[in-house]
C-alpha cells in the first residue's frame, strides 16, 4: 500500500547498514523510533564494520544479515517481510572506480535491479539514496532536481544508472519510491579513505597529508546526522516518485578543510603534501534544496565548525575503530 509510513511500527530494512551513513541512520532510527524493527543486510565490502553497530548487536528489533544486494533470493525474502526499504548499499569511492570500474556497476546498477524487482513483486516502500556526483561538475550555480545528468567518474555514472532504474520503475510499474541525493557527508565512523578522516588519522600519526592539485577543488559539506534527518524527513513526507536533493549549505575547498582540521588538532600546515591531480577530478559540486525546504521543512541543524569539531573528537577519542583499518587507507585524498 503506497502512501505515509509509520515508522514507530514498521519492519524496516536498512540495505549496507554496516557502512558511515548507514550505521549511522540505523542508529538514529533506534534513538528516534525505539519500537521499530531494523534488519541491516551488508555485504562486508570495502567501508563496512561491524564496529559501527557494536552497540546495538543483542538489540531488541535489530536483526543483521550478512549478503549482497545483488543476491536476488536473498534480497526478495528480505523485502517481502519489511515494509520499507532504505538502499544505502554501494561502492562509494571515486579513486578505486577510477581504477576497477566493474565492482560499481555491479553492486550499484545490478544491486539496484535486484531490490526494485523485489520491490515490485511485494509492493514495498522504498527510499533509495543517492549523490550531487550524477550531475557532474559545475562551474557555478546549484543542481536542481530536474538538472540533467552529467557524470564524470564510473562511479558517479553507476549511482547516475541507479536513479534512472529507480525512476523507470515508478514510471512503469508505479513502484512506492523516493530518490534522496545528498552532497558530501562527515562525521563518525567515516571509512578513513574518505577526505577528512584521512587527514584527522594522518595528523594524528605526524604523517604527511597528500592533497590533489592545488586544493581548491570544491565540495558542500554536510554533516552526517542532518542527512539522516533529511532521509527520515523525505520517508515520512516526501511525495512518491520524487526526488528531493540535501545539502549542508557549506561549500569549501579541500586546502581549507585541511587547513581547519590541522588548526582544530594543533598541528602545522607544513604537513601538507600536493600530488598530482587524478583523472576527471570534479572540481565543483553544489545542490539547491529549495524543494525539500519548501515540502518537507527540512533543513540542516549543524553548523561545519560544530560538526567538524565534534568529528575530529571523536576519531581522536575511538583509535580502537580505526587502528586496524588505517594503514591500507593512507594514500591520497578524496
Amino acid at each position: 500500500m503506497k502512501g505515509r509510513i509509520q515508522l514507530e511500527e514498521s519492519k524496516i530494512l536498512v540495505t549496507g547498514g554496516l557502512g558511515f551513513i548507514g550505521s549511522n541512520f540505523i542508529l538514529n532510527l533506534f534513538d528516534k523510533f525505539p519500537g521499530c524493527s531494523i534488519t541491516n543486510v551488508d555485504a562486508e565490502f570495502t567501508g563496512s564494520n561491524k564496529q559501527n553497530l557494536a552497540q546495538i548487536k543483542s538489540k531488541k528489533g535489530y536483526r543483521y544479515v550478512k549478503g549482497n544486494i545483488s543476491d536476488t533470493t536473498k534480497i526478495k525474502k528480505l523485502v517481502q517481510t519489511c515494509d520499507v526499504v532504505f538502499n544505502f548499499a554501494a561502492e562509494s569511492h571515486v579513486d578505486r572506480s577510477i581504477d576497477e570500474p566493474k565492482p560499481f556497476f555491479d553492486s550499484n546498477i545490478m544491486g539496484t535491479y535486484s531490490i526494485l524487482e523485489a520491490i515490485r513483486k511485494f509492493d514495498k516502500k522504498l527510499i533509495h539514496i543517492s549523490t550531487d556526483e550524477v550531475f557532474g561538475s559545475l562551474k557555478s550555480g546549484s543542481a536542481t532536481e530536474k538538472d540533467v545528468f552529467n557524470p564524470s567518474s564510473p562511479y558517479a555514472a553507476s549511482k547516475a544508472s541507479a536513479e534512472l532504474l529507480v525512476n523507470s520503475y515508478f514510471v512503469t510499474y508505479g513502484i512506492d519510491s523516493i530518490i534522496t541525493r545528498c552532497t558530501n557527508n562527515y562525521g563518525p565512523r567515516q571509512f578513513p579513505e574518505k577526505l577528512i578522516p584521512k587527514v584527522i588519522l594522518l595528523a594524528s600519526q605526524n604523517n604527511k597529508i597528500p592533497i590533489y592539485g592545488t586544493g581548491k577543488n570544491i565540495r558542500d559539506w554536510i554533516y552526517v546526522l542532518d542527512h539522516c534527518d533529511a532521509i527520515l524527513k523525505a520517508c515520512q513526507y516526501g511525495k512518491n516518485g520524487n526526488s528531493y536533493n540535501i545539502a549542508g549549505h557549506n561549500e569549501i575547498d579541500n586546502i581549507t578543510i585541511i587547513k581547519s582540521i590541522l588548526k582544530i588538532m594543533g598541528k602545522p600546515t607544513d604537513m601538507i603534501k600536493y600530488v598530482k591531480d587524478r583523472p576527471g577530478h570534479d572540481f565543483r559540486y553544489s545542490l539547491k534544496t529549495t524543494k525539500i525546504e519548501k515540502e518537507i521543512g527540512w533543513k540542516p541543524k549543524y553548523t561545519f565548525e560544530e560538526g567538524l569539531r565534534t568529528t575530529v573528537r571523536w576519531y581522536i577519542n575511538n583509535r580502537l575503530w580505526w587502528q586496524n583499518i588505517a594503514k591500507k587507507n593512507m594514500g591520497r585524498t578524496k
